[in-house]
């Protein structure tokens, strides 16, 4: 079974960023033998600011990177993925599908299944792309999404998996002013009760954990992994076969 490492809010583009996630990138590489073992989970913030041409070009060759040295590699998008972060448009949809998956066809929820794993990956900016709530930094899924991922937890399919991770961008229980998970009610409501092993996610740059939320053990804050504006950002390494309190910080700087 496939250990993980989680990543979130790389923000590269801003100031030292990229070079940090560069630096991460070639020291997981190094020490995280055979990389088959592995899958590494980025839950969104890869970049900074969208707007900015060369960013997602240049997180992009970070995660080649790691997918031709045999790291399977999944991300999500996070508010500044779509935009400047407080200013998203629908503009970035496709073309963050095109970077980063390599097609434009991707629907979410997005099922990767990985050695008996399931790995469910949600998009929290679905709902925050119209013209009046596209400002500021919150979160939603929305009713389409949610109830795709009920349909998807139910299936034979992802029932019939080992283990079960749901990741995302916003953080479900910690809301901030103006960047909270709107539904994150909703979403709790989905995921009780259906053998969830990892909930992953980021946002909120403080690392905070909530294991134990809605009956899942691991309800992981990423943090920023490049430490943005001196936020922790712990490089969790995950062993989904093992108890919790024995996953630990890859320190991957």
């Amino acid at each position: 079974m496939k250990k993980i490492i989680h990543l979130s809010d790389a923000h590269a583009g801003y100031q030292v960023c990229g070079a940090r996630m560069d630096q991460i990138v070639t020291n997981i590489i190094f020490r995280k033998e055979p990389a088959s073992d592995y899958v590494v989970v980025v839950t969104g913030d890869l970049v900074n600011d969208a707007t900015e041409e060369r960013n997602y070009p240049e997180v992009k060759s970070y995660l080649d990177r790691l997918t031709s040295a045999g790291f399977e590699v999944l991300v999500i998008p996070g508010n500044h993925d779509y935009g400047t972060g407080t200013l998203g448009s629908k503009a970035y949809v496709d073309l963050f599908k095109q970077t980063f998956f390599g097609r434009q066809d991707i629907s979410y929820p997005k099922l990767d299944i990985l050695a008996d794993v399931a790995f469910i990956g949600l998009d929290s900016m679905a709902e925050e792309l119209h013209w009046y709530d596209r400002l500021f930094a919150e979160g939603e899924l929305g009713s389409r999404q949610l109830s795709d991922l009920e349909k998807m937890l139910n299936s034979k399919k992802v029932k019939g998996c080992k283990k079960r991770v749901v990741y995302l961008h916003h953080h479900p229980f910690e809301p901030l002013p103006l960047h909270g998970l709107k539904d994150s009610t909703e979403l709790g409501k989905v995921l009780k009760g259906k053998n969830i092993n990892a909930l992953l996610y980021g946002h909120n740059h403080f690392a905070h954990n909530s294991n134990g939320k809605w009956g899942i053990p691991r309800c992981y804050d990423g943090g920023s992994c490049t430490h943005k504006l001196g936020y922790p950002g712990p490089h969790r390494v995950i062993d989904l076969t093992r108890d919790p309190r024995l996953d630990y910080d890859g320190c991957f700087d």
